[in-house]
């Protein structure tokens, strides 16, 4: 078989086929080919017979992928083998052996969403309040727990208060719910094999005897359930071969363990170790600046990217004035891409969260910039988000009866599909709305409360406003309850439209929610099943990991967003968002670019921000600075980033004002801080900020 087309290292990694080997495969150093034309070369030059070979990885894609790539090597010789998934092979083994574990031959595999059912089912028999015990919540601990083979017996010694008492017997119950229906649900397909094993350990020999050669992929990213699984299996034979990157370990959240990577040679003594050093991706930059973010960390193995693609270009780093600065920086420096002949696709904007994408989205709309989420939807597309809008279309217009039917029962308030019905069913034999027709019940609680935040809404502001929607409905407590990290996400988001509505009533001094919500449909109004694939990539770091761009941009360089606030103050996790920013370094190809603000609003809130020190662990030389020295930069923000005049401004009904676009106008009512103006047609009567810039008193 033909090696010539690896390199020194790669063909090492592939010739070494016996004993315990570790591969250290850096970014874009061509891991998958070397795992491929090893199973290959186990089959073709070795004899091993391709149902002796377990090939794991963390994807089906990359399983069929690896399992294509193996094809092409060998053809048909590779017939049988077992190139999958960790939770598919768990369901081979449970397929096998269900008897032995009590399981009868028609056992079926619960989903996510059967699971929740199952235990929103509990809550409900314990009388208990969702609210205050949710059921998602409590179901990422029964999973988490799962996952690290904590049992209910062994959890119960953590059941010290109230709250996780209720989790101890909602896990004992789940999982008696399970046995009585025949089904396991997804972290059974990892933890039972196990149990089988330790139980009837003739069922282990067996499986030990067969899979002679064990291949696991990202290893870095393997639990405790997936790990124990890996040894038990390779311990006769010791054949193991695994293949990762301690630096690219990205998904603690997932109860990723990094320390099994690092753990390996303690594990194996005699074990072999290769590095791939070799970078295929980018040029020597980006790769220099790469090895010099993440050789601060600690815990890891000492690899040093390297490349043949050439110096390549500087790093630009832009420090902008603000969130609204950083994303017309992006927005041009693309333009100016796409005016050299780069395509849309090879270009992506990374960001630590995904409260971060607004501002950038609604950028690239103003310019025409077509662009694409990935691994998940734009701002304004959000679950979350579009339940917020909905109640700001209601209390603006009770006649919106598809906002109505989106939250009358978000939150969760025992409005349910029959009582729709029936709401509809009598709204269309009276001629009316939905709302009009609601006059008794929970709706009407509903109603109540959505009148209450009208008459509120007259003496707020939007971003007021949002706050007491939020506070007011229980979407805030309810996701907070969940304790999930998609909860806490989706918290970060409903926060974040609060940056919205303030960047709004600053730069329009309009706190009008009519305005409002035009500007957001406007925004909004993108076609959401175009088909074209050359558009910008944006994504979150997270999402990132795998890809690859020629032209990256990561914005929100900023101690407290990335690295993430979080995590400053804890050692093993500082580390984590290090090795995210090694992972966002490494996507880029040809040219990288990282942005951040000195000023930025999160959250409804301006804040001043110190820039990330992860541009202060890059060497100055690989870096072109594209700001402003700091005079031009205060001269700048003086000008464009002041929206009130210093000195309050005294106001009283009757006065006269000028407004720079509505022209000549009549202060009719003032509330506190805001004032309510009449502008000749078709302006008409206006909500605006006292002493924004835009108003003048005419004396």
């Amino acid at each position: 078989m033909n090696l010539d087309y690896l390199n020194k290292e790669q063909k090492e990694a592939v010739l070494k086929t016996e004993g315990p080997l570790l591969i250290l495969a850096g970014a874009g150093s061509g891991k998958t080919r070397v795992l491929t034309t090893k199973i290959a070369y186990l089959i073709e030059e070795c004899g091993v017979s391709p149902l002796s070979i377990l090939a794991i990885t963390f994807t089906n894609k990359a399983a069929k992928e690896m399992k294509d790539r193996v094809f092409n090597l060998i053809g048909q010789k590779a017939k049988g083998i077992q190139i999958s998934t960790f939770h598919s092979f768990g369901v081979r083994i449970l397929t096998d052996y269900y008897e032995k574990l009590g399981y009868e031959k028609n056992f079926i595999i619960m989903d996510s969403d059967d699971s929740l059912s199952i235990i929103k089912k509990i809550i409900k028999n314990k009388g208990l309040d969702p609210k205050s015990y949710n059921p998602n919540g409590i179901r990422n601990i029964i999973s988490n727990n799962k996952n690290e083979m904590i049992t209910p017996e062994k959890y119960a010694k953590f059941a010290l208060g109230d709250y996780e008492q209720i989790v101890y017997e909602t896990y004992i119950e789940y999982e008696k719910t399970l046995k009585e229906n025949n089904a396991v649900d997804f972290d059974d397909l990892l933890l039972l094999p196990i149990k089988l094993f330790n139980e009837h350990i003739d069922v282990l020999e067996k499986y030990q005897e067969r899979f002679q050669y064990v291949l696991i992929d990202e290893y870095q990213d393997t639990n405790e359930t997936q790990y124990i699984m890996s040894k038990m299996i390779a311990k006769k034979y010791k054949n193991i071969c695994c293949v990762g990157d301690v630096d690219q370990s990205i998904y603690s959240f997932r109860g990723a363990n990094y320390r099994n990577i690092l753990n390996f040679e303690k594990d194996y003594p005699e074990a072999n170790v290769i590095k791939l050093e070799q970078n295929y991706r980018s040029t020597t930059t980006i790769l220099d600046a790469a090895n010099d973010v993440i050789k601060n960390n600690k815990d890891r193995k000492d690899k040093v990217l390297w490349s043949n693609k050439g110096q390549g270009e500087l790093i630009d780093y832009y420090r902008a004035f603000n969130g609204i600065d950083e994303a017309q920086y992006v927005s041009r420096e693309i333009k100016n891409l796409i005016n050299k002949g780069i395509e849309y696709k090879d270009i992506a904007v990374l960001y630590r969260t995904n409260a971060q994408s607004h501002t950038i989205e609604e950028e690239l709309l103003k310019d025409s910039i077509p662009y694409r989420i990935v691994g998940g939807v734009g701002f304004y597309s959000r679950k979350e988000i579009k339940d917020l809008l909905a109640y700001l279309r209601l209390i603006y217009n009770s006649k919106d009866n598809i906002s109505l039917l989106r939250i009358i029962n978000v939150p969760k308030r025992g409005i349910g599909n029959k009582s729709i019905s029936n709401l509809i069913e009598k709204a269309n034999r009276l001629g009316t709305s939905i709302y009009d027709a609601i006059d008794s019940g929970k709706e009407l609680a509903f109603k109540e409360m959505i009148e209450s935040l009208k008459k509120q809404s007259d003496n707020l502001t939007l971003t007021e406003l949002v706050d007491r929607i939020l506070d007011v409905t229980g979407i805030k407590s309810e996701y907070e309850s969940e304790k999930t990290l998609e909860a806490d996400i989706r918290l970060e988001n409903l926060e974040e439209l609060k940056t919205v509505t303030r960047t709004f009533e600053e730069r329009e001094g309009i706190v009008s929610l009519e305005d409002f919500l035009l500007e957001v449909s406007l925004v909004t109004d993108v076609n959401e099943y175009d088909s074209d694939p050359n558009k910008v990539s944006l994504m979150t770091v997270h999402s990132v990991k795998g890809l690859e761009y020629g032209y990256v941009f990561i914005v929100g360089l900023e101690e407290g967003l990335f690295p993430h606030i979080n995590s400053i103050l804890n050692g093993n996790e500082l580390e984590e968002e290090r090795r995210l920013m090694y992972v966002a370094i490494t996507r880029a190809k040809e040219k990288l670019y990282i942005v951040n603000a000195r000023n930025r609003m999160m959250f409804g809130q301006e804040t001043a921000n110190v820039p990330s020190r992860f541009i202060n662990e890059i060497n100055k030389d690989l870096i072109d600075k594209k700001f402003e020295d700091k005079e031009k930069q205060e001269e700048k923000i003086s000008v464009e980033d002041k929206f009130y005049k210093d000195e309050e401004v005294d106001y009283n009904i009757g006065d006269y004002v000028y407004h720079e676009v509505f022209g000549q106008g009549k202060v009719v009512e003032i509330s506190g801080s805001l004032m309510s103006i009449a502008f000749k047609h078709p302006y008409g009567i206006k909500k605006l900020m006292k002493n924004h810039k835009s108003i003048t008193k005419i004396v």
